[in-house]
């Protein structure tokens, strides 16, 4: 099958802040300095900005720890329509003294294990059978995360919880995702298979439902929904889905980019690609997201780096000056939980991919990760190697990977956790479901050239994760 199509760059301009709160001034300047950058640009395209209407902005931060620089938000923009050369214009924008920062963004890709294929069986038979067995990331830890316990405990199946996946499309019409969908309900969904295959693969490992046949959910319970990034950019898929979240519910983040190790080439095996959160404007996102009580989860990506090295401590020139490095962990970082990829156990389906935990080579890793799922392995819905046939519905995996197939394992031992704390003593914030991802878990291994100090984070475990929270 081949791999998914691209979807093209985006064009990012951050203008000259009006002041950290909003104001009636700060919002007549901003209108000003918006009439002033779209004289700036050709006929045919215009400024959409990230953060919606900017007469909304301040409501939508209220009591939250991004109201006192909510203003902040307001010079966000990405431009839309028919642009020309995106890196000329970039550059041409950036000499207005209205434009703090203007930069393209290379096109998002699906963090899949690098040049992965699957090959689609031949068919399918009259019933599907329960594929149940072969999910042992669900069993109990060390190897798997214990759903199995979870699903047991009140509230343990996710009910309650409301996770956006945001990426490209989906199939919400697959025989193992009709319960606890709501489809698709923002940005242009791709036609192509490889990102529909994506999309239902990671929808399948967070709520696949409970049934006799096919996959189970980790938290078959959870209501999940998408939005995707076409047509509409990362940064405002991201922040679609934290206005339609409430605080304790979930989002995925399944994309990552190439990064400046190689100047920001596409290449098919992805060396060089880190997480989207390296971008201004996806940072802002993603703290936006964060200090409105949503969890974001986001894939790690899989470029083999340590986002720890000294090259991403550069600021690019054509970001804004106030850039810093987020893969510094800290009180100044996204808030996001940032997820690597780990080995399933030795000779699940009959395949060897190193000591169970241990990192994957294609993971990045370093101090910003916070935990890890498997990145190789997974049994799903989508794809359809381990059941094909012509219709895509029926579609079963056995081999879903990357840091694709590690965030959802994650979201979901998070949705389970936030379904049993509902029931008790409420649901857990963003920081603290970070802290105890890494305060407990199963802990990463050492594989030949890949030491434990190539962080990836444990794996969780979710009755250790209810006994400590």
């Amino acid at each position: 099958m081949p791999a998914p199509s691209v979807p093209p760059g985006e064009l990012i301009v951050v203008t000259t802040p009006t002041g950290q709160e909003i104001t009636p001034i700060a919002l007549r300047e901003n209108r000003s300095v918006r009439t002033r950058v779209d004289e700036l640009l050709p006929p045919a395209a215009r400024l959409v900005p990230i953060f919606g209407p900017a007469n909304r902005l301040a409501a939508r931060l209220a009591d939250t720890p991004q109201a006192p620089v909510a203003g902040e938000y307001l010079s966000y923009y990405s431009v839309h329509g028919e642009l020309g050369d995106l890196a000329e214009l970039a550059h041409r924008l950036r000499e207005d003294d209205t434009v703090a920062a203007a930069y393209v963004k290379p096109a998002a890709e699906l963090p899949l294990a690098p040049l992965a294929e699957n090959i689609v069986a031949p068919r399918a038979p009259a019933v599907t059978p329960d594929f149940r067995v072969r999910q042992a990331y669900l069993d109990a830890a060390p190897h798997g995360i214990d759903a199995v316990w979870a699903h047991a405990q009140p509230g343990g199946l996710g009910a309650g919880v409301r996770v956006i996946d945001v990426e490209g499309a989906w199939r919400f019409t697959h025989e193992d995702l009709r319960q606890n969908q709501g489809g698709i309900i923002g940005g242009t969904v791709s036609a192509d298979v490889g990102w529909r295959n994506h999309g239902t693969a990671v929808a399948g490992e967070i709520s696949g439902d409970l049934n006799e046949f096919g996959v189970t959910g980790i938290a078959p319970e959870a209501h999940i929904r998408a939005i995707s990034i076409f047509g509409i950019g990362s940064a405002a898929a991201i922040r679609s889905a934290a206005d339609a979240l409430d605080p304790g519910d979930i989002v995925l983040i399944e994309l990552h980019r190439p990064g400046p190790r190689f100047d920001y080439r596409a290449t098919p095996d992805q060396r060089g690609y880190i997480a989207v959160e390296w971008w201004p404007d996806d940072f802002a996102a993603i703290r936006y997201a964060v200090s409105r009580g949503i969890v974001v989860v986001e894939a790690a990506g899989n470029g083999g780096e340590n986002l720890d090295d000294a090259v991403y401590d550069t600021r690019p020139g054509d970001f804004p000056a106030t850039w810093h490095n987020p893969f510094r962990a800290g009180p100044a970082d996204s808030g996001a939980i940032v997820v690597g990829a780990g080995a399933p156990p030795p000779g699940l389906h009959g395949r060897d991919h190193g000591p169970a935990r241990s990192r994957l080579d294609f993971s990045n890793h370093g101090a910003r990760l916070d935990a890890q799922g498997w990145g190789r392995e997974v049994t799903t819905t989508g794809y359809g190697d381990l059941q094909g046939g012509p219709d895509e519905d029926l579609w079963y995996t056995d081999e879903f990977s990357g840091t694709s197939s590690a965030s959802p394992i994650v979201v979901g031992a998070i949705a389970a956790y936030q379904g049993i704390r509902t029931r008790g003593a409420g649901r857990a914030s963003p920081d603290q479901i970070r802290t105890l991802l890494r305060s407990t878990g199963s802990p990463q291994t050492a594989a030949p050239g890949r030491p434990t100090t190539q962080r990836i984070g444990t794996l969780p475990d979710l009755r250790a994760m209810t006994a400590k929270g």
